[in-house]
């Protein structure tokens, strides 16, 4: 919903519209023009012009003069007005699809009678009123359906409309963005020195649209700036429940937890500070002979730093009551968080990922949290082969993705669907390297001896049997076969074709 607005912030809000130069796609000016309909199309066209201007809002306002802008007050009083005997804006939220956010706010300003109504940007679908959608042509509200180039432009822009755009807090002070905002974190993530002076810190986070000028005075801060540069996500309402928690519990239940800690920080200021208390937290650590010996926790740090850094970039803001979580067990962690995949979960490694928060995911880059686009499976299923643990495994239960990691155990304790999971997250990682996968690699996969080849044969033929993996070439001997993921078709790799 709208909120309710004070009488300080409409003031505020009033002065700042009057200071434009005309009227805009997202703002109408009108003395006592009250007609219901009119008011209707206004609200369609206005919640559509928002999105074509970057806007997070539309107004109306009465008691302006369209011309001058001149405060002239007005008689319109909206709880009073009715068409048909329904009050106005009951008769108006009916007509408007999709549903709508917008409310209706007066003030008196040098003895005049202002009314303001607020309207949301559209976040779904053109909005129509009656049936019909209309848009803004410069201070005239026409039909969208005879502006098709206007049309066009506003789908396109409705596909990007997302969680980052939101408002996380508005009108905020020049000092209180400094304060509620970890601008020098900001700086320090893209290795650029702090600027000398306020204005040019607020200028740096306008252009990364963590912050934007409010229409009635100072700042709003953005939903992206806030999940990311929070001292306290927890003085933002709308994202205080997308804090990540860390459980660890005794044994492989979920009956007794030891530990529990959520993260009050934005994300890019306590990511680091994530990774290493769950790495703290990871059973105890062993020898592991690939890696040339060194002492290594039971899960990989990189496989972790991942799909933390997963688990927060492509979450679903949009279900609320739940946030990311990591749990951590004797043998295994478990890494979820709330929305489904856009990509299947069997397609995680060789698809470049599809976020629903592609600003975020950028920024989470930029801030070098995250790899680049599409190797961030590939290191967590190359590092988990390092390590010689069981393959990952990735599953999407209702509304939610969930990342299963598992502790190093010895090749005959893996199960027959462990060791068919990793043949098949092995083709992949070949394949999308360019790289034949065939019995060497399956040996140096799971640390076979070269004279035990025949369990590495076994193995493939598991995949096989179960249907997720393929003969490249069916032409070639059993020793020189090479084996596709189920889904790949036959190509050149390196200078043999498969």
């Amino acid at each position: 919903m709208v909120a309710v607005r004070d009488q300080e912030y409409l003031t505020g809000l009033v002065n700042e519209l009057c200071k434009l130069p005309h009227e805009t796609e997202w703002v109408e000016f009108k003395e006592n023009n009250t007609d219901p309909a009119m008011i209707g199309a206004d609200i369609a066209a206005l919640s559509n012009g928002a999105v074509l201007s970057g806007k997070a809002k539309a107004y109306i306002v009465w008691g302006i003069e369209d011309e001058t802008h001149y405060l002239v007050g007005t008689t319109f009083i909206p709880g009073a007005s009715k068409r048909g005997g329904e009050l106005l804006e009951n008769w108006l939220l009916r007509r408007i699809s999709p549903q709508l956010n917008f409310a209706f706010g007066g003030v008196e300003i040098s003895g005049k009678a202002i009314v303001i109504l607020e309207i949301d940007a559209t976040a779904q679908h053109p909005v129509a009123f009656g049936g019909e959608r209309y848009i803004r042509i410069g201070s005239a509200t026409k039909k969208l359906k005879d502006h098709p180039e206007k049309e066009r432009t506003l789908w396109r822009l409705l596909e990007r409309v997302n969680f980052e755009n939101g408002l996380a807090e508005e009108r905020v002070t020049d000092e209180d963005v400094l304060l509620k905002l970890d601008h020098p974190e900001y700086f320090n993530r893209l290795k650029l020195p702090l600027p000398d002076g306020r204005v040019a810190i607020l200028d740096k986070l306008c252009s990364d649209n963590l912050i934007a000028r409010c229409p009635a005075g100072g700042w709003n801060i953005s939903n992206l700036g806030a999940i990311l540069l929070a001292r306290d996500i927890r003085n933002f309402p709308n994202i205080r429940r997308k804090t990540l928690r860390v459980i660890q519990y005794r044994g492989n239940g979920r009956t007794e937890a030891k530990r529990e800690r959520e993260f009050m920080a934005g994300y890019a200021i306590s990511f680091d500070e994530i990774v290493d208390y769950i790495m703290a937290l990871a059973p105890a650590t062993e020898t592991i002979e690939r890696a040339l010996r060194e002492e290594v926790t039971m899960f990989p740090r990189i496989a972790v730093r991942e799909l933390v850094a997963n688990a927060l970039i492509h979450q679903d803001y949009s279900i609320t009551g739940t946030g990311p979580m990591v749990e951590i067990f004797d043998t295994r962690m478990e890494i979820t968080h709330p929305g489904e995949p856009l990509v299947e979960v069997e397609r995680f490694l060789d698809r470049p990922p599809r976020s629903r928060n592609e600003t975020l995911a950028s920024l989470m880059r930029r801030f070098d949290i995250c790899e680049e686009r599409g190797t961030g499976i590939d290191k967590v299923v190359l590092s988990v082969e390092l390590h010689q643990s069981p393959p990952p495994l990735f599953e999407a239960p209702t509304g939610s993705t969930r990342t299963f990691l598992f502790a190093r155990k010895p090749l005959s304790d893996m199960d027959r669907p462990e060791r068919v999971r990793a043949c098949y997250l092995h083709a992949c990682l070949r394949y999308v390297t360019n790289q034949p996968m065939n019995n060497a690699s399956i040996r140096d996969r799971f640390g076979i001896a070269r004279q035990n080849a025949a369990a590495a044969s076994r193995f493939l033929r598991e995949a096989l049997d179960d249907g997720y993996i393929v003969i490249g070439n069916p032409d070639a001997g059993a020793r020189s076969r090479a084996y596709l993921p189920y889904w790949a078709s036959r190509r050149e790799i390196g200078d043999q074709v498969l």
